[in-house]
């Protein structure tokens, strides 16, 4: 009995050991191909990007407003008398010249009231020559004691009152002959003609005396307001240094009309008032241009950029290359080993499509302009292409066949 019990017992030994070893001969196999796929990590190639080389030099800046044409003189068309409008003479709309007819009114009770002054003046005209004559005989007999004293002062009375009276018909006529001119409207200066507001056969009045307006558009003005933040801003930036203002104050003034064209001809800046409007906290600024062609019309919106400013040593990057953190503005940088560096920075005013960097930059380094979304710190770069400061060309004009070229890269020069 108990070497059967022996016997069974090694049998139950032999089969767990069997067991053991079946399992971990099927573990190896699973777990060997799984080796076999394992590889080492791939480092990650460059980054390539565009990039910039900055160069600082002095840059003029445009200062853009928001500004309305206005005729340099503009003038109300209206009538000095009552009276019947008999004819408008003048093509609404049209350019009229100093001294040209624009409208005709009834003359006929101004020219017989004007031939009745020179009735009563002549009435009176014959009055002082019989008082004259009376004085030129008293004045005798009055040194003879043919008359008393008491005569020489009644005809000389008589020959002042008949010489007042001359005076007082020669108004009269005057008047009459002004009233009717008045009956004949011309043009005071050479300008735009607007409407007619007044009708052929209507009656004018005083309460509808308003025929028309003439605008001067040669030269025209441009008229826009300066806020007084921007005021102290480039009164402190000139103070520092930062900015460079014209001598002599001398501003040129440069306007984009409302399809982005640029106007031909500059002005300049002649009037700036001296006190701000309370309610809007801004200051009127008046420029003047030639306007010979009748381009621009009184009242337009315009953008007018004022020319004549510039910073020393500038330095000027592409908008797309400035990218906003939690901690504000910064840009990539690429360093001597040819590694992205995050570089903070400070801002400026903007140029076209650029930006101005007051602080972070200096002249040398190389700024990443496109494709600085995907870069990390310390991670290498390749520059595959060179970017460019360039200002944006005005609406409708055609591209430059040069702006498709691709520049060599920085590495290359």
């Amino acid at each position: 009995m108990e070497k059967r019990y022996l016997t069974l017992n090694g049998n139950r030994e032999i089969k767990s050991w069997g067991l053991v070893v079946f399992l971990a001969a099927f573990f190896a196999l699973v777990a060997l191909p799984g080796c076999g796929k394992k590889e080492a990590p791939q480092a990650r190639p460059p980054a390539e990007v565009t990039a910039i080389k900055i160069e600082p030099k002095d840059t003029p800046i445009v200062i853009e407003f928001v500004g309305q044409t206005a005729s340099s003189h503009q003038v109300e068309i209206r009538a000095r008398v009552n009276a019947f409008l008999d004819e408008r003479t003048y093509t609404e709309g049209s350019v009229v010249h100093a001294g040209d007819v624009m409208f005709k009114m009834d003359p006929k009770p101004f020219q017989a009231q004007l031939e009745a002054e020179q009735g009563a003046l002549t009435q009176q005209q014959a009055r002082l020559t019989t008082a004259r004559a009376n004085l030129a005989r008293v004045k005798p007999l009055v040194e003879q004691d043919a008359l008393s004293q008491k005569d020489l002062d009644d005809a000389t009375g008589q020959e002042q009152a008949a010489a007042a009276a001359v005076e007082t018909a020669k108004a009269n006529v005057e008047q009459a002959r002004l009233n009717l001119g008045y009956t004949t409207i011309s043009a005071p200066v050479t300008g735009v003609s607007s409407y007619a507001r007044v009708q052929d056969g209507a009656y004018v009045s005083q309460a509808n005396s308003l025929l028309t307006y003439v605008a001067q558009v040669d030269p025209i003005w441009v008229n826009f307001s300066m806020s007084e933040n921007d005021v102290l801003k480039y009164r402190g930036q000139a103070g520092t240094g930062q900015l460079i203002l014209p001598k002599k104050g001398e501003w040129e003034v440069e306007v984009l009309l409302g399809d982005g064209s640029i106007y031909p001809k500059r002005g300049r800046i002649f009037f700036s008032d001296a006190e701000y409007n309370p309610q809007t906290g801004t200051f009127l600024v008046r420029s003047t241009l030639p306007n010979p062609d009748g381009v621009l019309k009184p009242g337009q919106f315009v953008r007018a950029h004022v020319l004549g400013a510039s910073r020393p040593n500038g330095i000027l990057v592409p908008q797309r290359a400035v990218q906003q953190g939690s901690k504000g503005h910064f840009v990539w940088v690429v360093s001597k080993e040819g590694k992205a560096e995050q570089r903070p920075v400070v801002v400026g005013d903007w140029q076209g499509n650029n930006w101005f960097i007051t602080e972070g930059l200096k002249g040398g380094e190389v700024v990443v302009v496109d494709g600085g979304l995907a870069l990390r710190p310390g991670e290498p770069v390749k520059i595959k292409t060179q970017a460019s400061i360039t200002e944006p060309a005005p609406a409708g004009a055609p591209p430059k066949a040069d702006a498709e070229k691709e520049e060599p890269a920085l590495g290359d020069k």
